[in-house]
């Protein structure tokens, strides 16, 4: 997946618009590429809407492989009613419609209610997909709170997906936050170079080269996941100075593998994609299916360390329910074993004194 990888990929025959508007939406769609019980796939996109377009369903190799659980719908997020409608409490920490403002210094700023692929186990399965979710008036509403709320120097624009607005709404967007004196940084939370690359045009880079500093973080759950078209969508990012993290979530029977987690952290690192989180799976309601216990996340960020480079290991992170913000967690590797002497276990297992017993 090198520069000569890169370099042959061919300009896409379609635009991103027409492969978006190819999406499968309905039984009848999926049922074309895979066996499935169509009664009861219909129950679930009635409460929980289904979109999986041409590229990403192209990547799915079997019915039931990590990326076909998590495009295609299962009858356990209706069927498993354990969890929360909204796991970290984002509605009662909204001053106004679509922005939550949980941290001092920053606010979470809901600007699209489309996906390229709605993840099976999103955190805000109660909105995704929904026209109602984001309208003209509530972005308007929360540009004017940003404004006039000094203590804000921080904007990440989510969703939905921020990139699957036009050129020109990303662009006013954009401008208008910039415009603030008080906002410093503006971050953008997308899973665009992940599940439709395509929308990674030179003309979208050049919008946003023109609002630095801008952050970018994706998110890629699984080594297939990186393609050559992901790998040149984040090329063009990272040429154009945007710093690219990935936030990957932990789900079961998807990627809770050290094996897997090693080996989609190293191919993120070569697409110049810096690991960053790897999140315990929210608990929202219909997701329970991927929940997988703590030790399993911190097991696997044990059995990282010290067996690849510091830079492919993320922070293991519960954000917390009901509002409490991101809690980053370790495996325990230290124990007191007298004043101001400590046991200190390394990546393979041997102990430590420190300091040392001769000082």
């Amino acid at each position: 997946m090198g520069h000569c990888v890169i370099a042959a990929i061919k300009q896409p025959l379609e635009s991103w618009e027409q492969i978006l508007s190819a999406s499968i939406t309905d039984a009848d769609g999926l049922s074309a590429h895979f066996h499935i019980d169509k009664t009861q796939v219909e129950k679930v996109i009635s409460r929980y809407p289904m979109a999986i377009n041409p590229y990403y369903l192209g990547l799915i190799k079997k019915g039931g492989d990590s990326l076909y659980r998590q495009a295609v719908p299962d009858v356990q997020e209706i069927k498993d009613q354990r969890g929360y409608e909204d796991p970290l409490n984002e509605e009662n920490l909204s001053p106004v419609p679509g922005l939550t403002h949980k941290y001092p210094d920053r606010v979470l700023f809901l600007v699209s209610s489309r996906c390229a692929m709605v993840c099976r186990f999103c955190n805000r399965k109660r909105k995704v997909g929904r026209p109602s979710m984001v309208t003209g008036e509530s972005i308007k509403e929360g540009i004017s709170y940003i404004k006039r709320t000094k203590s804000i120097r921080d904007v990440l624009l989510s969703g939905g997906d921020p990139l699957l607005l036009s050129d020109r709404e990303l662009f006013h967007i954009l401008s208008e936050i910039r415009s603030v004196p008080h906002v410093e940084i503006i971050r953008i939370g997308t899973r665009v170079p992940c599940t439709l690359p395509q929308r990674v045009t030179p003309q979208l880079v050049e919008i946003l080269r023109g609002f630095h500093p801008l952050y970018i973080n994706t998110h890629f759950n699984h080594p297939s996941e990186i393609t050559p078209e992901a790998a040149l969508a984040c090329a063009r990012l990272a040429d154009a100075g945007i710093p690219l993290g990935c936030q990957t979530v932990l789900l079961r029977s998807v990627n809770d593998n050290p094996v897997i987690i090693k080996e989609l952290m190293q191919k993120l690192l070569f697409i110049r994609v810096r690991p960053y989180y790897l999140f315990q799976a929210d608990l929202a309601r219909g997701t329970a299916h991927f929940w997988t216990p703590l030790e399993k996340g911190l097991k696997i960020v044990e059995a990282l360390q010290g067996h690849t480079s510091g830079l492919c290991v993320p922070h293991f992170a519960v954000d917390l329910p009901g509002g409490g913000g991101k809690v980053p967690l370790l495996p325990e590797n230290i124990r007191k074993t007298g004043k101001n002497r400590y046991m200190m276990k390394n990546y393979s297992g041997k102990e430590f004194l420190y300091p040392p017993q001769d000082l």
